[in-house]
Protein backbone atom coordinates (compact mmCIF):
# COMPACT_ATOMS: atom_id res chain seq x y z
CA UNK A 1 0.00 0.00 0.00
CA UNK A 2 1.46 3.48 -0.78
CA UNK A 3 2.48 5.44 2.07
CA UNK A 4 0.81 8.88 2.51
CA UNK A 5 2.56 11.79 4.45
CA UNK A 6 0.94 14.59 6.50
CA UNK A 7 2.28 17.81 7.71
CA UNK A 8 1.10 20.12 10.60
CA UNK A 9 -0.28 23.51 9.98
CA UNK A 10 -0.10 25.89 13.00
CA UNK A 11 -1.89 28.41 10.78
CA UNK A 12 -5.20 26.30 10.44
CA UNK A 13 -4.35 24.18 13.51
CA UNK A 14 -4.90 21.05 11.23
CA UNK A 15 -2.54 18.14 9.10
CA UNK A 16 -2.53 18.98 5.57
CA UNK A 17 -1.29 15.98 3.00
CA UNK A 18 1.75 16.58 0.90
CA UNK A 19 2.29 15.45 -2.22
CA UNK A 20 6.38 14.57 -2.65
CA UNK A 21 8.12 15.77 -6.02
CA UNK A 22 9.34 14.26 -9.02
CA UNK A 23 12.82 15.01 -7.40
CA UNK A 24 11.58 13.18 -4.05
CA UNK A 25 9.82 10.21 -6.05
CA UNK A 26 13.26 9.34 -8.02
CA UNK A 27 15.14 9.89 -5.50
CA UNK A 28 12.92 7.32 -3.49
CA UNK A 29 13.12 4.69 -6.41
CA UNK A 30 16.58 4.94 -6.70
CA UNK A 31 16.63 4.13 -3.29
CA UNK A 32 14.52 1.33 -2.96
CA UNK A 33 16.04 -0.21 -6.02
CA UNK A 34 19.66 -0.19 -4.46
CA UNK A 35 18.64 -1.24 -1.59
CA UNK A 36 16.96 -4.94 -3.33
CA UNK A 37 19.81 -4.70 -5.58
CA UNK A 38 21.74 -4.84 -2.67
CA UNK A 39 20.18 -7.78 -0.85
CA UNK A 40 19.75 -9.53 -3.99
CA UNK A 41 23.68 -9.37 -4.74
CA UNK A 42 24.37 -10.45 -0.77
CA UNK A 43 21.98 -13.72 -1.51
CA UNK A 44 23.39 -14.50 -4.60
CA UNK A 45 27.20 -14.15 -3.36
CA UNK A 46 25.66 -16.46 0.19
CA UNK A 47 24.65 -19.34 -2.31
CA UNK A 48 27.48 -19.00 -4.86
CA UNK A 49 29.52 -19.79 -1.44
CA UNK A 50 27.19 -21.93 -0.16
CA UNK A 51 26.88 -24.52 -3.17
CA UNK A 52 30.01 -24.20 -5.03
CA UNK A 53 28.39 -22.95 -8.35
CA UNK A 54 30.25 -23.84 -11.42
CA UNK A 55 31.50 -20.58 -13.28
CA UNK A 56 30.98 -20.11 -16.90
CA UNK A 57 34.60 -21.35 -17.98
CA UNK A 58 34.10 -24.21 -15.35
CA UNK A 59 30.92 -25.39 -17.53
CA UNK A 60 32.94 -25.24 -21.10
CA UNK A 61 35.90 -27.25 -19.18
CA UNK A 62 33.49 -29.61 -17.82
CA UNK A 63 31.58 -30.01 -21.76
CA UNK A 64 34.80 -30.51 -23.20
CA UNK A 65 35.89 -33.17 -20.83
CA UNK A 66 32.27 -34.92 -21.36
CA UNK A 67 32.68 -34.59 -25.07
CA UNK A 68 35.94 -36.43 -25.19
CA UNK A 69 34.80 -38.65 -23.14
CA UNK A 70 32.16 -39.38 -25.79
CA UNK A 71 34.50 -39.56 -28.09
CA UNK A 72 36.76 -42.23 -26.64
CA UNK A 73 33.81 -44.34 -25.62
CA UNK A 74 33.08 -44.53 -29.43
CA UNK A 75 36.39 -45.55 -30.25
CA UNK A 76 36.27 -47.95 -27.62
CA UNK A 77 32.91 -48.97 -28.72
CA UNK A 78 34.17 -49.94 -32.46
CA UNK A 79 36.87 -51.95 -30.76
CA UNK A 80 34.24 -54.08 -29.08
CA UNK A 81 32.43 -54.25 -31.83
CA UNK A 82 35.64 -55.61 -34.01
CA UNK A 83 35.99 -58.10 -30.82
CA UNK A 84 32.80 -59.57 -31.27
CA UNK A 85 32.54 -59.58 -34.71
CA UNK A 86 36.06 -62.10 -35.21
CA UNK A 87 34.17 -64.12 -32.99
CA UNK A 88 30.83 -64.33 -34.62
CA UNK A 89 32.98 -64.95 -37.73
CA UNK A 90 34.65 -68.40 -35.87
CA UNK A 91 31.18 -69.43 -34.58
CA UNK A 92 30.01 -69.08 -38.16
CA UNK A 93 32.82 -70.71 -39.75
CA UNK A 94 33.87 -73.06 -37.35
CA UNK A 95 31.99 -74.37 -34.57
CA UNK A 96 29.08 -74.27 -36.33
CA UNK A 97 30.71 -75.87 -39.37
CA UNK A 98 31.94 -78.62 -37.25
CA UNK A 99 28.34 -79.94 -35.94
CA UNK A 100 26.90 -79.16 -39.20
CA UNK A 101 24.40 -76.37 -38.07
CA UNK A 102 23.41 -73.07 -39.98
CA UNK A 103 25.27 -69.74 -39.60
CA UNK A 104 23.36 -67.57 -37.87
CA UNK A 105 21.74 -65.18 -40.56
CA UNK A 106 23.39 -61.65 -40.68
CA UNK A 107 20.32 -59.44 -40.86
CA UNK A 108 19.89 -61.27 -37.20
CA UNK A 109 23.08 -60.78 -36.25
CA UNK A 110 23.51 -56.77 -37.39
CA UNK A 111 20.09 -55.52 -36.84
CA UNK A 112 19.71 -52.13 -35.25
CA UNK A 113 17.30 -49.49 -33.75
CA UNK A 114 18.38 -47.22 -36.34
CA UNK A 115 15.17 -45.76 -37.98
CA UNK A 116 13.09 -45.96 -35.44
CA UNK A 117 12.18 -43.63 -32.29
CA UNK A 118 14.27 -44.81 -29.76
CA UNK A 119 16.84 -41.70 -30.43
CA UNK A 120 14.28 -39.00 -30.46
CA UNK A 121 15.10 -37.88 -26.94
CA UNK A 122 18.59 -37.44 -27.64
CA UNK A 123 17.96 -35.25 -30.64
CA UNK A 124 17.76 -31.85 -28.50
CA UNK A 125 21.24 -32.61 -27.29
CA UNK A 126 24.59 -30.80 -28.07
CA UNK A 127 26.45 -33.00 -30.29
CA UNK A 128 23.47 -35.08 -30.79
CA UNK A 129 24.61 -36.76 -33.41
CA UNK A 130 27.52 -37.86 -31.27
CA UNK A 131 25.65 -38.82 -27.98
CA UNK A 132 22.93 -41.17 -30.84
CA UNK A 133 25.71 -42.37 -32.51
CA UNK A 134 27.48 -43.94 -28.97
CA UNK A 135 24.24 -45.01 -27.83
CA UNK A 136 23.64 -46.85 -30.80
CA UNK A 137 26.67 -48.57 -30.60
CA UNK A 138 25.88 -49.77 -27.40
CA UNK A 139 22.74 -50.90 -27.79
CA UNK A 140 24.21 -53.06 -30.96
CA UNK A 141 26.97 -54.57 -28.50
CA UNK A 142 24.44 -55.23 -26.41
CA UNK A 143 22.17 -56.43 -28.96
CA UNK A 144 24.95 -58.91 -30.48
CA UNK A 145 26.19 -60.43 -27.54
CA UNK A 146 23.06 -61.21 -26.22
CA UNK A 147 22.59 -63.05 -30.04
CA UNK A 148 25.94 -64.89 -29.63
CA UNK A 149 25.66 -66.00 -25.94
CA UNK A 150 22.53 -68.09 -27.42
CA UNK A 151 24.58 -69.70 -30.51
CA UNK A 152 27.11 -70.79 -27.60
CA UNK A 153 24.14 -72.36 -25.44
CA UNK A 154 23.16 -73.98 -28.87
CA UNK A 155 26.21 -75.18 -30.43
CA UNK A 156 27.13 -76.38 -25.95
CA UNK A 157 23.62 -78.35 -26.81
CA UNK A 158 25.01 -79.85 -29.88
CA UNK A 159 28.31 -81.18 -28.18
CA UNK A 160 26.09 -83.42 -25.75
CA UNK A 161 26.84 -86.81 -26.46
CA UNK A 162 28.75 -86.52 -29.32
CA UNK A 163 32.10 -87.01 -28.35
CA UNK A 164 32.62 -90.05 -30.76
CA UNK A 165 31.58 -87.99 -33.49
CA UNK A 166 33.89 -85.16 -32.33
CA UNK A 167 36.63 -87.79 -32.38
CA UNK A 168 35.85 -87.98 -36.32
CA UNK A 169 35.75 -84.45 -37.47
CA UNK A 170 38.57 -83.48 -39.26
CA UNK A 171 40.27 -81.26 -37.39
CA UNK A 172 44.42 -81.04 -38.09
CA UNK A 173 46.32 -80.31 -40.32
CA UNK A 174 47.17 -83.19 -42.52
CA UNK A 175 50.98 -82.26 -42.51
CA UNK A 176 53.26 -81.05 -39.42
CA UNK A 177 53.12 -77.47 -40.39
CA UNK A 178 53.25 -75.57 -36.81
CA UNK A 179 55.01 -72.47 -38.48
CA UNK A 180 52.48 -72.50 -41.42
CA UNK A 181 54.87 -71.92 -43.60
CA UNK A 182 53.80 -75.48 -45.69
CA UNK A 183 50.62 -73.99 -47.02
CA UNK A 184 50.62 -72.72 -50.15
CA UNK A 185 47.74 -72.38 -52.09
CA UNK A 186 44.23 -72.09 -50.15
CA UNK A 187 40.66 -72.86 -51.44
CA UNK A 188 38.66 -70.87 -53.67
CA UNK A 189 38.81 -69.57 -57.74
CA UNK A 190 42.78 -70.15 -58.74
CA UNK A 191 44.81 -70.00 -62.08
CA UNK A 192 45.78 -73.45 -63.25
CA UNK A 193 49.46 -74.02 -63.08
CA UNK A 194 49.74 -76.01 -66.29
CA UNK A 195 46.77 -74.52 -68.38
CA UNK A 196 46.97 -71.05 -66.97
CA UNK A 197 43.10 -70.39 -67.00
CA UNK A 198 40.98 -70.11 -63.95
CA UNK A 199 39.11 -72.75 -62.43
CA UNK A 200 37.66 -72.97 -58.68
CA UNK A 201 40.22 -75.50 -56.23
CA UNK A 202 38.62 -77.66 -54.17
CA UNK A 203 41.27 -78.19 -51.36
CA UNK A 204 44.42 -76.91 -49.95
CA UNK A 205 48.18 -77.89 -50.98
CA UNK A 206 50.87 -78.01 -48.68
CA UNK A 207 54.01 -77.76 -49.90
CA UNK A 208 56.59 -80.64 -48.54
CA UNK A 209 59.68 -82.68 -49.27
CA UNK A 210 58.95 -86.18 -50.88
CA UNK A 211 58.06 -88.48 -48.70
CA UNK A 212 56.85 -86.43 -45.37
CA UNK A 213 54.84 -87.80 -43.49
CA UNK A 214 50.87 -87.45 -43.93
CA UNK A 215 48.31 -87.82 -41.17
CA UNK A 216 44.55 -88.83 -40.93
CA UNK A 217 42.87 -85.28 -39.49
CA UNK A 218 40.61 -87.37 -37.79
CA UNK A 219 39.37 -91.56 -36.68
CA UNK A 220 37.37 -93.04 -39.62
CA UNK A 221 37.88 -95.71 -41.95
CA UNK A 222 39.80 -95.85 -45.14
CA UNK A 223 37.39 -95.40 -48.33
CA UNK A 224 39.77 -95.96 -50.69
CA UNK A 225 43.78 -96.61 -51.46
CA UNK A 226 44.96 -96.30 -55.07
CA UNK A 227 45.60 -93.89 -58.26
CA UNK A 228 42.59 -91.33 -59.64
CA UNK A 229 42.90 -89.56 -62.30
CA UNK A 230 44.40 -85.75 -61.80
CA UNK A 231 45.28 -86.50 -58.10
CA UNK A 232 48.12 -89.18 -58.69
CA UNK A 233 48.21 -91.50 -56.05
CA UNK A 234 45.22 -90.65 -53.63
CA UNK A 235 43.61 -91.89 -50.36
CA UNK A 236 40.27 -91.38 -48.97
CA UNK A 237 39.17 -91.95 -45.85
CA UNK A 238 35.23 -91.87 -45.07
CA UNK A 239 34.74 -90.57 -41.07
CA UNK A 240 31.72 -91.03 -40.71
CA UNK A 241 29.28 -88.86 -40.00
CA UNK A 242 28.90 -87.10 -43.50
CA UNK A 243 32.72 -86.37 -43.23
CA UNK A 244 35.54 -87.65 -45.94
CA UNK A 245 38.61 -86.38 -46.51
CA UNK A 246 41.20 -86.90 -49.85
CA UNK A 247 44.79 -87.04 -49.63
CA UNK A 248 46.33 -86.55 -53.28
CA UNK A 249 49.72 -86.73 -55.02
CA UNK A 250 50.95 -89.36 -52.34
CA UNK A 251 54.39 -90.99 -52.81
CA UNK A 252 53.38 -93.96 -50.63
CA UNK A 253 50.49 -95.65 -48.53
CA UNK A 254 50.75 -96.61 -45.21
CA UNK A 255 47.41 -98.27 -45.02
CA UNK A 256 44.99 -100.11 -47.15
CA UNK A 257 41.17 -99.98 -48.18
CA UNK A 258 38.87 -100.58 -44.92
CA UNK A 259 41.50 -100.14 -42.75
CA UNK A 260 40.29 -98.37 -39.04
CA UNK A 261 42.62 -95.05 -38.86
CA UNK A 262 42.72 -92.42 -36.35
CA UNK A 263 43.41 -89.04 -36.04
CA UNK A 264 47.21 -88.62 -35.99
CA UNK A 265 47.81 -91.70 -37.89
CA UNK A 266 50.39 -91.64 -40.47
CA UNK A 267 48.76 -92.34 -43.75
CA UNK A 268 50.79 -92.15 -46.56
CA UNK A 269 53.67 -90.33 -47.50
CA UNK A 270 53.90 -86.58 -49.89
CA UNK A 271 54.93 -86.83 -53.46
CA UNK A 272 54.67 -85.88 -56.71
CA UNK A 273 51.95 -87.92 -58.55
CA UNK A 274 49.40 -87.02 -61.20
CA UNK A 275 48.54 -83.76 -62.62
CA UNK A 276 51.60 -81.82 -59.82
CA UNK A 277 54.15 -79.12 -60.49
CA UNK A 278 56.29 -80.04 -57.61
CA UNK A 279 56.16 -81.94 -54.53
CA UNK A 280 53.25 -81.02 -52.50
CA UNK A 281 49.97 -82.72 -50.72
CA UNK A 282 46.95 -81.64 -52.21
CA UNK A 283 43.84 -81.70 -49.59
CA UNK A 284 40.59 -81.63 -49.29
CA UNK A 285 37.31 -82.06 -46.88
CA UNK A 286 33.83 -82.86 -48.00
CA UNK A 287 30.99 -82.13 -46.04
CA UNK A 288 27.75 -84.38 -47.02
CA UNK A 289 28.91 -84.52 -50.54
CA UNK A 290 30.25 -81.18 -51.36
CA UNK A 291 33.94 -79.77 -50.80
CA UNK A 292 33.97 -77.16 -47.79
CA UNK A 293 36.89 -75.17 -47.27
CA UNK A 294 39.66 -77.05 -45.12
CA UNK A 295 41.04 -73.96 -43.20
CA UNK A 296 37.96 -74.06 -41.06
CA UNK A 297 38.76 -77.38 -39.86
CA UNK A 298 42.28 -77.02 -38.22
CA UNK A 299 40.61 -76.06 -34.36
CA UNK A 300 42.19 -78.55 -33.05
CA UNK A 301 46.03 -77.61 -34.44
CA UNK A 302 46.05 -74.19 -33.80
CA UNK A 303 45.91 -71.09 -31.66
CA UNK A 304 43.64 -68.33 -32.12
CA UNK A 305 46.07 -65.97 -33.46
CA UNK A 306 48.06 -68.66 -36.07
CA UNK A 307 44.19 -69.54 -36.80
CA UNK A 308 43.69 -66.19 -38.04
CA UNK A 309 47.01 -66.09 -39.89
CA UNK A 310 45.67 -69.33 -41.73
CA UNK A 311 43.20 -67.68 -42.61
CA UNK A 312 44.40 -65.19 -43.91
CA UNK A 313 47.37 -66.63 -45.75
CA UNK A 314 44.86 -69.04 -47.25
CA UNK A 315 42.78 -66.22 -49.16
CA UNK A 316 46.09 -64.46 -50.59
CA UNK A 317 47.83 -67.41 -51.94
CA UNK A 318 46.63 -68.63 -55.00
CA UNK A 319 49.38 -70.52 -57.11
CA UNK A 320 48.20 -74.18 -56.99
CA UNK A 321 50.27 -76.87 -57.73
CA UNK A 322 48.22 -79.38 -59.67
Amino acid sequence: MRKVYYKYNPKTQAYDRIYPTLKHRIITVTRRFLANASVAAAIFVILVLSFNFPTGQEIRTENSRLLAQYNLLSRELDNALAVLQDIQQRDDNLYRVIYNADPIPQDIRTSSYLGTNRYDSLENMRNSKLVINTTHKLDLLKKQLYIQSISFDEIAEMYRGKDEMYKCIPAIQPVANKNLKRMASGYGRRVDPIYGTARFHEGMDFSANIGTDVYATGNGTVESVGWESGYGKCIVIDHGYGYKTRYAHLNDYNVRRGEKVIRGQVIGEVGNTGKSTGAHLHYEVLVKGRHVNPVNYYFMDLTAEEYDQMIQMAENRGNMMD
